[in-house]
């Protein structure tokens, strides 16, 4: 027994105690009674000292008999191997600035597949004589124009198709996060995890897509008997599909593993909200008019790509620390560009209803139609220019698109805020020590690469839209006013009628018929 004791008093040191905890839960499986004992000293490290739970941890190792001389055997070759001290003084996990549980996770996760060279052998061997700064200039410049190419096939496409490459995208950007999750907890053989992300998944696409299909396709909705019955409970539906996930997770509990799967739960509910939220708000830009999709993303676009640009012929001054290869000549050069791509773009769009109009069903042709009669905001008018800038240009006014002052936000948000997203991203990289999501695209990595700033935009034009743009929508008034029983469609005309008679519209308009 005091041989034991003074054994535990050395390990107090180094953070001595979850070292003993993890170790004996991987050298000493054979006795309950230790893992048991351990498991609730850990637990209790939250709430008391690390001495008081020494004490605690001592007093249930020393009443199992026989206890202390396995743990001393093991001791000897646990110093060995390193394992029962950490390999890192606790000052440099300081300067770091990782927490001590930062440290166990880190010690626990197995780490990241390493990144590999997937550049096609072609482009390998086209470019085996430049410099791996000038190879790596020409494999994204190559297959940036290729995405750029694709980009305007699935345009030509229409809405709809869009819509699906938007959902698809959606799903990988989802694997992508989930896989890391996965890959750093590879060693844990935790139930259903995938299982339960993938399911996750399904219920909040459900979700979001069944509101979006029932705000913007009403007369579709209530049209098709089994799409009412779905659209008046879907809202129930889909609580009854989280709660059977929730159910699903709580009864994969198993013990050892409440903390990682509480961790990897947390895990999947996060990326829902930063993949699948910021989704559904991309397919409602896309439904107000095709110009709120493709101007924004195309900032983004030509904002990734004239900072490289700058930031690779010019670049001097690194700009955060994040990113040491983003620099502010890159920054600045990238925000001055795109203003001016912005403009240009929205002029030329904003001259064609295919882009303007919202998308709609056609209850006659059965169909989605883009065509209407363009509003103000896509009609030129004449502005009158400041006398500064009189004096500069020779001309008084200007005729522009309303559209295009709209655009110079969503440039200067695109090239100032955005980068952010993809900040985040290289942050979240880090932490996990990866250098990609994935390696879809060579030279780019994976599609969340490609999206981390995108979903970040997205959120704002939503937004933006909802606060600057949008107003009543007469015939989604209309259209909920046909669902309505006889008696509530009489009481809403004759209040209807009341109100235009005091103000002397309906008045007005008897006369001139």
């Amino acid at each position: 027994m005091s041989n034991l004791t003074a054994f535990l008093f050395v390990l107090v040191e180094a953070s001595a105690l979850k070292v003993l905890c993890k170790q004996c839960f991987k050298c000493i499986h054979g006795c309950e009674e230790t893992d048991e004992a351990i498991s609730e000293a850990a637990e209790l490290r939250m709430e008391h000292s690390e001495d008081s739970v020494m004490v605690l941890l001592m007093r249930e190792l020393l009443s199992g008999p026989g206890l202390d001389e396995v743990v001393l055997l093991r001791s000897e070759e646990w110093c060995s191997q390193g394992l029962l001290f950490p390999k890192e003084s606790e000052s440099e996990a300081k300067i770091d600035g990782e927490t001590a549980s930062d440290s166990e996770s880190r010690a626990e996760a197995a780490p990241p597949p390493a990144s590999i060279d997937d550049t096609p052998e072609v482009l390998n061997r086209a470019l085996s004589n430049l410099s791996s700064r000038w190879k790596n200039w020409w494999v994204r410049g190559i297959l940036t124009l290729a995405m750029i190419a694709f980009f305007f096939i699935i345009i030509y496409l229409g809405p709809m198709v869009l819509m699906m490459i938007v959902m698809c995208v959606q799903i990988k950007c989802f694997h992508e996060i989930i896989t890391i999750g996965y890959n750093v907890y590879h060693s844990y053989d935790l139930p259903w995890f995938r299982t339960l992300s993938w399911y996750f998944l399904l219920c909040v696409n459900y979700f979001f897509y069944g509101e979006t299909v029932t705000d913007y396709f009403f007369t579709l909705v209530q049209r098709e008997e089994p799409l009412r019955i779905l659209s008046k409970y879907h809202r129930f539906i889909s609580f009854t599909l989280y709660l059977t996930g929730f159910c699903m997770f709580v009864l994969s509990l198993v013990k050892k593993h409440y903390r990682l799967q509480f961790y990897m739960f947390g895990w999947t509910h996060v990326t829902l909200l930063i993949v699948v939220t910021q989704s559904h708000l991309v397919i409602h830009n896309l439904f107000e008019g095709m110009i709120w999709f493709i101007v924004p993303i195309s900032c983004v676009i030509c904002n990734d790509i004239m900072a490289y640009m700058f930031g690779f012929f010019f670049g001097r001054t690194p700009l955060i620390k994040l990113s040491p290869k983003k620099t502010w000549e890159g920054f600045i050069g990238g925000f001055f560009a795109t203003v001016v791509f912005g403009l240009l773009l929205s002029y030329v769009m904003s001259g064609y209803r295919c882009f303007v109009c919202p998308v709609e069903y056609n209850n006659d042709t059965n169909s989605f139609t883009v065509d209407c009669e363009p509003s103000d905001l896509f009609r030129l008018q004449e502005y009158n220019i400041p006398g500064v800038v009189q004096s500069i240009v020779g001309w008084k006014t200007v005729r522009m698109y309303p559209f295009q002052i709209h655009s110079i936000a969503l440039s200067t948000f695109a090239s100032l805020i955005g980068p952010f997203g993809g900040f985040f991203a290289s942050g979240f990289k880090r932490a996990f020590k990866i250098k990609d999501f994935a390696n879809t695209i060579p030279g780019h990595g994976g599609i969340m690469d490609r999206f981390d700033c995108q979903y970040l935009m997205a959120t704002f034009v939503n937004v933006y839209i909802a606060s600057f743009i949008r107003g009543p929508n007469p015939s989604k008034l209309i259209q909920q006013f046909l669902t309505l029983r006889p008696d509530q469609q009489l009481h809403i005309f004759n209040t209807l009628k009341s109100h235009l008679t005091d103000k002397g519209i309906l008045t007005s308009a008897l006369e001139d018929e």
